[in-house]
């Protein structure tokens, strides 16, 4: 007869990880004083040797909501000048305070690394649930998080979130209202200067671009992707204006390369909207904020968040959480769009 197995410790683990074991009773209790990586090193100790403390275990059972997590990639620079995310993250914390939660933030290279980032989230029990942001076509994020049974809610379109429960917004729809806009102020040679290819909703938006110009009958209606930093969107302004077609109006993703398409506009001596017409995406401060101001794609970025934030929790008690789509980005006409210049109309 075999000895019984003795009880594995937290004396265990902290030899196993090559720590204290103060650094270990850190780590289990979510509390500040160790790295990432000590962190992470200190859980997968902890798997190894198949021990659990008390402490995650009660947390678990009575399925308590201590924190969210959400990873997006995105250097840390832009992420940090890009109002869609600061509103976004802003309408998240609003409902995560009602509940005494707390986000979880980390910035990713890729999506293979927050693949296993968020395993590691979970299987650590550090978060209860997480959002899922920037979908691509065929997201491996998907299988993955669906075997590991992590409660987490999409913001795409159910398209590209593989059956998770989803919030969106119909980008079709509004790119579709804002080439019409466009086209009805007599611009007749339209470009939108989008994000990455490789983004779900940049598809989206190209294939509705694409249909209402045809559906209008435009002379030209060229898309050029980029990324979404503002010398991004400066360079791609800079190159459409040399052209042989300049274009008489542009529609940008995003508010930073629209500010930043405006000032390019100025360096080279033309006037907004007199010669150009320039159209945003994400309404924000910013557009309000230049001269002239910026017309835009705008809708409620906090409520958004928000809307995410309360779909998630349904989603990790088990409720009756439904994939929907939030209000559509409407149209609101400022000062940087107006009538097409004279003789640009019949293209």
């Amino acid at each position: 007869m075999s000895a019984p197995t003795s009880r594995v410790t937290i004396k265990d683990v902290a030899a196993r990880a090559g720590v204290s074991k103060g650094a270990v009773s850190l780590a289990v209790n979510h509390k500040p004083g160790v790295s990432e990586a000590t962190r992470d090193r200190i859980f997968a100790a902890a798997r190894e040797l198949g021990w659990e403390p008390n402490l995650s275990a009660r947390s678990l059972s009575s399925r308590r909501v201590d924190t969210v997590g959400l990873a997006i990639c995105r250097p840390a620079r832009l992420l940090g000048l890009e109002p869609f995310y600061m509103e976004f993250i802003s309408g998240i914390e609003s409902v995560l305070t009602e509940r005494s939660c707390s986000l979880l933030l980390r910035l990713v290279r890729d999506l293979d690394e927050e693949v296993a980032l968020q395993e590691s989230w979970w299987r650590g029990h550090r978060i209860s649930g997480s959002i899922l942001v920037d979908f691509h076509e065929d997201d491996p994020r998907v299988p993955a998080l669906k075997e590991l049974g992590l409660p987490a809610v999409a913001v795409g379109h159910p398209d590209l979130t593989g059956g998770l429960t989803s919030v969106w917004t119909d980008d079709a729809a509004a790119v579709a209202e804002a080439v019409r806009y466009l086209a009805a102020l007599g611009h007749r040679r339209i470009v939108r200067v989008g994000g990455p290819e490789t983004l779900g909703h940049s598809a989206i938006r190209a294939a509705a671009f694409d249909a209402t110009v045809r559906e209008l009958g435009l002379d030209e209606g060229r898309q050029v992707a980029t990324g979404f930093a503002g010398e991004e969107g400066a360079r791609v302004t800079r190159s459409l204006l040399f052209s042989a077609r300049r274009p008489t109006a542009i529609l940008y993703d995003n508010d930073i390369m629209a500010v930043a398409g405006a000032a390019v506009a100025a360096e080279m001596g033309l006037s907004v909207p007199t010669d150009l017409s320039l159209l945003a995406w994400d309404d924000s401060q910013l557009c309000r904020l230049t001269h002239p101001t910026l017309s835009a794609m705008s809708h409620d970025v906090h409520g958004f968040g928000a809307d995410v934030a309360r779909t998630l929790f349904e989603v990790i008690d088990g409720g009756p959480a439904e994939s929907h789509p939030v209000p559509t980005p409407a149209l609101t006409p400022r000062g940087s769009t107006a009538q097409a210049p004279r003789g640009a109309v019949a293209g």
